[in-house]
C-alpha cells in the first residue's frame, strides 16, 4: 500500500550536567497535509504552532509564571516546514515510498477536570495515547447529539515510546443525568473506540474516573532560564 502521509520528527535531550534534571524536547513534522512544531519540557507541553491560527500557542496552567520564546517563533516554525517538506519529496524519491507502520490508541480515558457541582462550568478530558502515526480525530457528543462549540484539541504528543499521545477537552456545565462522550478515531483502528462519562445524580465526580486518572500527575510550577524560560514538574505525592 501506497504511503499518503510521512511524518518527520526531529528531537534532542539538553541536561545542565551528567546527571540528566531536565528533559528538553523539540518536535517538527509534516504531511502533505498538515504540520506539527511543539516544544516542551520533562514530558509537558510548552509552546506549539498552530498554522490554523498563524501564531504560537503557550497552553500553560494560569497559576505558573507565564514562559515565552523569543520573538518569530511561529516564523521560524513556519520555515521549518518549508524544510521539512522539501526533505518529505527527497526521501520518497530515494526509497521509492514505503509502507507506513500503524499502531492504533492503546488507551483512551474520559474525566473531568474539576470536581463536579452542577451548574458550574467544567471541562471534560479526553486522554488518549499509544498511538502511531499522528494524528488522532475526537469527536463529542451530549445526550447522543454531536458536539462542536467548547472543543479543543492540543497537538500530539511523542511518548518515550515513540507512539504518541493526543489530549481533547470540552467545555461543558454539568447537570442531572447528561450523558457526554468522546469517540476516537485512527487509521489503525478497525473501528473506533468511544468512552461515555455520565452526570452523577449527585453532582458529585466519580470517585473512580476523575481522581484515579489524576494519580501521579504532577503540578507546574515556574523556573525562568538563563536565555528561555523554561519550568519543571513537581509530582504529586498521593490522591486522595
Amino acid at each position: 500500500m501506497k504511503m499518503k502521509e510521512l511524518l518527520l520528527f526531529l528531537s534532542c535531550v539538553l541536561s545542565v550536567s551528567a546527571d540528566v534534571l531536565h528533559e528538553d524536547i523539540r518536535i517538527g513534522g509534516c504531511s502533505d497535509s498538515d504540520g506539527e512544531d511543539m516544544l516542551g519540557l520533562d514530558g509537558e507541553e510548552i509552546a506549539y504552532a498552530d498554522f490554523n491560527k498563524q501564531k504560537e500557542i503557550y497552553p500553560q496552567p494560569p497559576f505558573i509564571d507565564p514562559v515565552t520564546y523569543m520573538e518569530g517563533a511561529y516564523e521560524n516554525a513556519v520555515a521549518n516546514q518549508q524544510v521539512c517538506r522539501g526533505n518529505l519529496q527527497n526521501s520518497r524519491k530515494g526509497m521509492k515510498d514505503f509502507p507506513l507502520e500503524r499502531d492504533a490508541p492503546s488507551g483512551v480515558m474520559i474525566y473531568t477536570r474539576d470536581e463536579v457541582e452542577f451548574g458550574v462550568q467544567n471541562t471534560l478530558i479526553c486522554h488518549v495515547t499509544g498511538f502511531y502515526p499522528a494524528p488522532v480525530n475526537v469527536s463529542w457528543t451530549k445526550n447522543g447529539q454531536k458536539v462542536t462549540e467548547g472543543s479543543s484539541i492540543n497537538v500530539p504528543y511523542l511518548n518515550k515510546d515513540l507512539t504518541f499521545t493526543q489530549i481533547s477537552r470540552l467545555d461543558f456545565t454539568p447537570q442531572p443525568e447528561h450523558v457526554y462522550s468522546c469517540t476516537v478515531q485512527h487509521l489503525a483502528q478497525t473501528e473506533p473506540a468511544t468512552k461515555f462519562y455520565e452526570v452523577d445524580s449527585s453532582g458529585q465526580s466519580d470517585p473512580g474516573v476523575g481522581p484515579s486518572a489524576f494519580c501521579g500527575v504532577g503540578l507546574t510550577v515556574g523556573l525562568l532560564g538563563v536565555a528561555a524560560g523554561t519550568f519543571f514538574l513537581i509530582k504529586g505525592n498521593e490522591c486522595s
